[in-house]
This record gives C-alpha cells, structure tokens and sequence, in this order.
C-alpha cells in the first residue's frame, strides 16, 4: 500500500467512542481506520498516567463495526503518557489473552521513556502470532501496518543473548506481576554468568511470592473458618431467641386466659355486689323515710338521718366503682400485685380508686375508714411501693398504668 493510499483510509469516529478520565485528567478516544485498523489515543494537555483500560468501549466498537470475529491490528498513541497503572497493565494483556488469534499486529508510537520498559514487557508476554513493535510517529505506524498487509513487513532481526536475557528477564517479571504466576521455572543462568544475580533475585522473589499467596490463602481459610463460626453462632442464637419468645408467646396466652377467667368471675361477683348494694340502698332509703316521719328530737332525728345519707353515700360510691370497673383495670391489679406482692388486698383496692381518681374522702368511705385512717394507710403504701420522699402514689400508679 503506497504512502498516498495510506492517508486516503477511511477512519470512522463517533461521539461514544470516546471515554472521559476525570480524576486521570484525559479523554480515551477510539478510531476506526481503513476496515481493521483500531486507533487508540488519549487527549489531554498535560502528562497523564493511564488508570484503567476501556475494555466495554473497545467492544462494543467492534460490535458496531462489524470486527468480533476479524483479524484486527491495534496502533496506539502513547502521546502525554507517562505512566501506566498495574489495573491497566492487566486489562490490557487480558484483552489481548482473550481474543488471541484474533490480533495480528500492535503498533505503539510516540512512547516515552518513562514507559518504553513496560510496552518491551508487554511485547514480552504476548501470545505467539501476535506482533509487538514500537515506532516514532502515527505514520510511521501506519507503514508498519501497511507493510504487514502486504506481506513486505521485515522479521525482526536475530537477537543477540544479551537481547534475549533482557527479554526473558522483563518476561518472568511481568508473569509474576500481571499473571500472578510465582510457578513458572526461572532459568538462572550459571554462576559465572554476568546476569546470573540477576535471574537469581528473581527466582527469589518468586519464591518469596509463592510464600506470601501461601499465607494468604491460609489468611483467607481462616477468615472463612471464622465467618462460618460466627454464622453458626448466631444461628444457634436466633433459634434460641426464637424458642425463648415462643414460650414467652405461651407464658402470655396462659395469662391471658388466666386473666380473663378472673374477669369473668369479677364480673358475676359485681353483679352479686351490685344487686346487694340497691338492694341496701333501697332498704336505706325507706328507713330514712321512716326517720323523717318519726315524731322525735330534732337533734336526735337530724343525727340519724346524717347516718343514713352517709351510708347511702358510701353504697352509691361503691356501685359506681364496681360498675366502672373495666378489663384494663383488672389487668392493672393483676400486675401491680406481680409487681407489688407486699401490698394486701386493702391496699391494692385503695390503689385502684387512686388510679380512678376518687378523692381520699371517698377512698375513706368506700373502705370503711376514717379520712385520718386513710392518710396512715397511704403513708405505709408510699414505703411499700419504694417512692421517694416526694414521689406521688397517683403520679406512680398512672404511670404504672400507662405502661401496662
């Protein structure tokens, strides 16, 4: 292919063959050229180290145009480029390791100094078939690529020993490094040889990797052992948890039931208490009748029928109590006599009307005390439930409530 020819391919460029390296500080762009030339370059104003291969670009260009399964040459642009990441040094060969055969010639131009050693490793490692060269100028590459076509490109001349322990040394450097292959026989040269320290560092180095994967994976097994350890353990604690909150869930029903069966109880002895204290307020009710139609001291008569009214009070405090008694209040007693097992049955009556809010007045008549007598009762409860010296009973028993 003439000089003319070669300027006069076609290239093919689109927006999306393109990738921007923000943190990297460049843009990767991908070119078509001719029908199975692939381009690749950076564009950037400063020097830049390429942080990792664009791998999904390259791919879906080859889908585009055609190329998954056709022979390909590769020319790469290495303008700004100073330096190449391991990420990208591994991406680069796996790409070639995968699709091999289907490359046939990489052309790198415009290498620095900086990272000439790495494209000689590369071309170091590459499968058999494949040609690595590396040149001064994009058309300069493209000759190389030209002269490949047409069967006229030069077989690199013989190499000199010295050229082929370069290449063997740089080749096990970057199997252990970008293929992680620390098996590989080293051939150390003899003793008296000039490279022979050299082959030897490497072959140590070797082993010294070959230790580091050993007690990695030894590393690794015991972080497995120990994550497998810490699941069973909290396996065996959550179907412990698990049994425990199912017999908690009995324990509950069981009281529940327990509970309601005092309810239901509570309820006919209500209504028996009830009935009884109309039927007592009733009879007080005619006697009082009967007192104000006796003809007797008025003094005496007034005292008698104080009595009566009080006790016709006190029946009506109780039968309203009894009837607002309620399911939660119940519940309430239960707990508070759980919580409480020193109070008697007195007291935890006397907590319940304070719950209620009945007045101390009407807690006395109800009870069958005296309001001084009750003042002595609360003064033992206030020891009994362990409230501070200025803690409420009420604020205590409501809060008690609330919790239940």
């Amino acid at each position: 292919m003439s000089k003319a020819a070669i300027e006069e391919l076609p290239v093919i460029q689109k927006n999306h063959w393109q990738n921007e390296h923000k943190e990297a500080g460049y843009t990767k762009h991908i070119k078509l050229i001719g029908k199975n030339i692939i381009h690749s370059s950076v564009e950037s104003r400063f020097d830049v180290s390429l942080d990792q291969m664009d791998i999904g670009m390259f791919e879906n260009v080859l889908r585009e145009t055609g190329l998954m399964n056709t022979p390909l040459h590769c020319i790469w642009d290495f303008t700004h480029v100073t330096d190449i990441s391991y990420n990208y040094k591994k991406s680069i060969t796996r790409l070639f390791y995968n699709r091999h055969p289907q490359f046939r010639l990489i052309v790198f131009y415009n290498v620095p100094p900086s990272v000439s050693i790495i494209v000689e490793s590369f071309a170091a490692v590459v499968p058999d078939g494949i040609r690595v060269i590396m040149t001064d100028n994009y058309h300069n590459a493209l000759d190389i690529v030209s002269a490949y076509e047409n069967g006229t490109l030069q077989e690199p001349p013989a190499e000199n020993p010295d050229e082929v322990m370069r290449k063997n040394f740089l080749a096990y450097l970057a199997r252990m490094s970008w293929f992680d292959m620390f098996d590989e026989h080293i051939a150390v040269p003899s003793f008296d040889d000039k490279y022979y320290s050299f082959f030897k560092a490497i072959a140590a180095m070797q082993a010294d990797l070959r230790e580091k994967e050993k007690e990695k994976a030894m590393e690794l097994e015991q972080l497995k052992q120990d994550y497998e350890q810490k699941i069973t353990d909290s396996v065996i604690k959550l179907n412990a948890q698990i049994e425990l909150n199912k017999k908690q869930a009995r324990d509950h029903e069981k009281e529940m039931a327990e509970l309601k069966a005092r309810i239901a109880n509570q309820d006919m002895e209500l209504t028996r208490v009830s009935t009884a204290i109309a039927e007592k307020t009733s009879t007080l009710r005619n006697l009082l009748d009967q007192i104000y139609a006796l003809d007797i001291d008025q003094d005496q008569k007034r005292l008698m029928t104080d009595s009566c009214l009080n006790l016709i009070e006190t029946e009506t405090i109780e039968k309203r109590l009894n009837i607002e008694l309620t399911e939660s209040d119940s519940v309430f007693l239960s707990k508070l006599q759980k919580k409480h097992p020193n109070l008697n049955q007195r007291e935890l009556r006397i907590s319940l009307l304070v719950k209620l809010n009945y007045d101390t007045r009407e807690i006395a008549r109800s009870v069958g005390i005296s309001t001084r007598g009750m003042e002595s009762i609360r003064y033992r409860m206030h020891k009994k439930l362990g409230l501070g010296k200025h803690q409420s009973i009420k604020t205590y028993l409501s809060d008690l409530a609330a919790i239940f």
